[in-house]
């Protein structure tokens, strides 16, 4: 398939520039498969479309405040630097902006010195390898001097850096966040639970693949970037109980989907306890191994996520959800409203 059947025209006033005050009251455009039919809800009433034996999967990955504002130990020149990836100890993988400005041996200070990193590796599109020297703990260090990496085509400043964490955030390693979660309060969970709805977690630390674009015509050219998952026991039986019970895999989010989809495909279908890295790309056609249902946001044209979300609903009943979207003018891309797609 080619990159231009997921393109299409979104208005740019649509495009959702802060999070809503309560979070699950956003909107939800529910598309069921099988009646080809779509339907216009507030989130909070995913409730009433979930029964109990269903099973949610969430990615309780938490983002750091990877972007950095520095500048260059020789220059004084500025540099931004968004944290990708760990690799060991105190060496990151990063985007660099300017990249042509920093080189091997490059030495570049924040916080009036408190933090250095030094440029041992130069990659492709932007990205560099660094290692970083401080006093005290990295984590409480960038916390101190670190923003949250918002997306470009969000402009506004966040008020409330929370806002782009979900309520179930808890393991540190993230460039962005799983935004499909977004929209779950603690209220809405204990909800679910209390029906009889299980919840599974997942992990996977959005990295790279979410900033870079397709650049190809051939969608099947396109490489991935590898991103870390790890699921836990726990989670792995829940997932396969729910299974030989009868009840639906709810996958919240394209990350908890690429998660359950790349240890199924590496165990027979099964979904069991492993670690490990991925660079499962999902487009049309695409057999799924797991998942019954999928709780996400409105994607960037052109995009992986579309891709998957197409071979989940088809390219065409997609397309249609996305026009209808347009049409009631529903907010999109990260702080924008969901769909949920049974």
């Amino acid at each position: 398939m080619k990159i231009e059947d997921f393109d299409f025209e979104l208005p740019e006033d649509l495009i959702a520039q802060t999070p809503l005050k309560d979070r699950s009251s956003s909107r939800l455009l529910v598309m069921n498969r099988q009646e080809q039919s779509i339907e216009h809800q507030r989130f909070a009433q995913i409730e009433s479309y979930l029964k109990r034996g269903d099973c949610l999967v969430l990615n309780n990955t938490k983002v750091l405040p990877a972007r950095l504002y520095g500048v260059k130990q020789d220059t004084g020149g500025k540099v931004e630097l968004l944290l990708l990836h760990q690799r060991e100890n105190d060496e990151w993988e990063v985007l660099v902006k300017p990249a042509k400005k920093v080189k091997e041996g490059t030495v570049i200070e924040f916080g009036d010195g408190r933090l250095r990193a030094t440029c041992t590796e130069i990659q492709a599109h932007g990205g560099r390898v660094v290692t970083f020297d401080y006093k005290g703990i990295f984590l409480e260090v960038l916390n101190e001097l670190g923003e949250m990496p918002l997306p470009p085509y969000i402009k506004e400043q966040l008020d409330d850096q929370d806002r782009y964490q979900t309520v179930y955030a808890e393991e540190e390693g993230s460039a962005a966040a799983p935004t499909a979660g977004l929209h779950f309060t603690e209220e809405l969970l204990d909800r679910l639970k209390y029906k009889g709805v299980d919840i599974a977690f997942v992990t996977l630390h959005v990295g790279l693949g979410t900033f870079r674009p397709v650049s190809v015509d051939d969608i099947e050219k396109h490489d991935m970037h590898a991103e870390f998952y790890h699921v836990s026991e726990e989670a792995a039986e829940q997932i396969e109980e729910t299974k030989k019970s009868g009840g639906r895999i709810i996958s919240v989010g394209t990350t908890s989907i690429r998660t359950l989809e790349t240890v199924a495909s590496l165990n027979e279908g099964k979904v069991v306890p492993s670690s490990g890295w991925t660079s499962i790309f999902i487009y049309p056609p695409y057999t799924f191994k797991v998942v019954d249902g999928l709780i996400t946001n409105f994607h960037l044209p052109k995009s992986t996520l579309m891709m998957l979300v197409s071979a989940f609903a088809s390219r065409d009943f997609i397309m249609e959800a996305y026009q209808a979207a347009i049409d009631e003018k529903y907010r999109f891309f990260s702080f924008g409203d969901a769909m949920f797609i049974i």
